[in-house]
């Protein structure tokens, strides 16, 4: 009898012994490896200069003293600089006539543009023929065959290829798509994976003349990126980076939230993309949310605990009667969890929101203000314009984590920690201009050059055109 009870101790040990590694091999197959990615830099007749910016705004017949005036104060305001890159029809003069050949010769500049890089780059280990997954997300633009058909198509792919094509994500795709990958990844082992993040801006200029809708011709710009993953052990060696965790956040379920960033038409027909004030409510309440499940999985212990013995010390204060004055809240050390910090460069008023939120310097705020500075708002591929600018300035170093924050239309937070897998120092999209950043002043010289148009040159203006 005891000879059984032993031998049926055995055989539980060891089972739970063989489920533990088990676990500890399913694990290890489930990691996500960023190796390479390449962001677009459009070509420099594309680049929107102050003039070039004056004669897009000034044609629109639709504007009175007003709504110019208003622009000139969001232009100058809004972080952005001269040499952000516009879609080429609006260049042209042809934004309120887009035509479906101009929103894929747009789409395809970009995608093939970073393609081509990406792939020139790991041609030794992941060819187009190698590819065992691809994502593509573009909110406002989705043909038929798909983007991911083109992709497909240009490069070849092999026929088992697993292809999404992501649509009306908003600026926060990039994560939506890494999630969705790394989901893949937990079934398919020694995968590859593509996601290429871009928006179509060319189609979608916005000609009317509604305040909450000129917003995003202020601060969307072209640019995108592709980017390849792998969970391929093997490959870590040659990965820049490693997903810690990630974590999505959607309120769209709140009617205030979902219609707070919404693409639709003004009263006189023109579409867009209506940008109200309920936004920066809907993002505080995101983030909030977001971070009550991040929090836990990115700091250490000791920082929670200390976050909560502070804060219950503050409330012992308040209700002691001692001051009747609210204690000033105390928050939590986000440089305990990681070094660099990802905020979507989505435009001034987020970037400030977040670094004040969470309690970051100048420092950590830099490389997003300086890529909303340089490149403007490119939607989704906005964050890897951000990483690029760290490893210009060849910040990130092996060990280092970065938080990357973003939001997008839905309304949605979505955050994930990464942590570098080696000393980076590329010089990547930002080698013409890393060495002129940061600037002593973010000055959009705008108001200077134009604060005297009045109603006479309007007028003006609009015979001549």
């Amino acid at each position: 009898m005891e000879l059984l009870l032993a031998l049926s101790l055995v055989l539980a040990l060891s089972y739970a012994f063989s489920c533990l590694i088990r676990s500890l091999l399913q694990r290890r197959d489930q990691c996500c490896y960023m190796i390479a990615y390449e962001c677009y830099k459009p070509p420099e007749e594309t680049k929107l200069s102050t003039d070039s910016c004056a004669q897009i705004v000034l044609r629109n017949k639709n504007l009175g003293l007003d709504e110019f005036r208003f622009l000139l104060k969001t232009i100058v305001s809004s972080g952005i600089g001269e040499e952000t890159y516009c879609p080429k029809n609006v260049m042209e003069g042809r934004e309120e006539t887009p035509t479906l050949v101009d929103a894929l010769a747009e789409m395809d500049e970009v995608i093939f543009a970073t393609l081509d890089d990406l792939f020139a780059k790991t041609s030794s280990f992941a060819s187009p023929s190698e590819i065992d997954i691809l994502v593509v997300n573009v909110s406002l633009f989705s043909p038929a065959p798909s983007l991911t058909s083109r992709i497909v198509n240009r490069y070849k792919m092999r026929e088992n290829v697993m292809s999404f094509n992501l649509s009306g994500m908003g600026c926060s795709a990039s994560i939506v798509a890494i999630d969705l990958v790394q989901h893949l990844f937990k079934s398919h082992k020694n995968a590859n994976a593509i996601v290429v993040s871009t928006e179509s801006f060319g189609p979608n200029w916005y000609c009317g003349k509604e305040k909450s809708m000129m917003l995003s011709n202020c601060l969307f710009r072209s640019g995108g990126c592709s980017m390849l993953f792998s969970n391929n052990r093997s490959l870590k060696p040659k990965s820049i980076l490693k997903l810690k965790t990630l974590v999505r956040t959607h309120l769209g379920a709140d009617d205030e939230a979902y219609q707070c960033c919404i693409q639709l038409e003004d009263d006189k027909g023109h579409h867009g993309f209506r940008l109200t004030k309920k936004l920066t409510k809907a993002a505080a309440k995101a983030l909030k949310l977001n971070l009550r499940v991040l929090v836990p999985k990115i700091l250490p212990l000791r920082e929670i605990l200390r976050y909560f013995i502070v804060n219950l010390k503050n409330k012992g204060n308040k209700s002691s009667g001692q001051s009747g004055i609210d204690p000033v809240p105390i928050g939590l050390n986000f440089k305990t969890g990681a070094e660099h910090f990802c905020i979507h460069p989505g435009g001034r008023a987020v970037i400030d929101g977040v670094g004040m939120s969470l309690g970051l310097s100048e420092y950590d705020l830099e490389p997003s203000r300086m890529a909303l500075h340089r490149f403007g708002n490119t939607s989704a591929g906005g964050f890897w314009y951000v990483l690029g600018y760290m490893e210009a300035k060849k910040r990130l170093k092996k060990g280092d984590r970065i938080l990357m924050m973003s939001f997008g239309a839905g309304f949605k937070c979505n955050n994930c920690l990464w942590e570098v897998t080696r000393d980076l120092g590329d010089v990547n999209v930002w080698k013409d201009s890393i060495d002129q950043y940061p600037p002593k002043t973010l000055v959009n010289p705008f108001m200077e050059k134009y604060s005297w148009i009045n109603d006479e040159y309007l007028g003006f203006v609009r015979i001549e055109h």
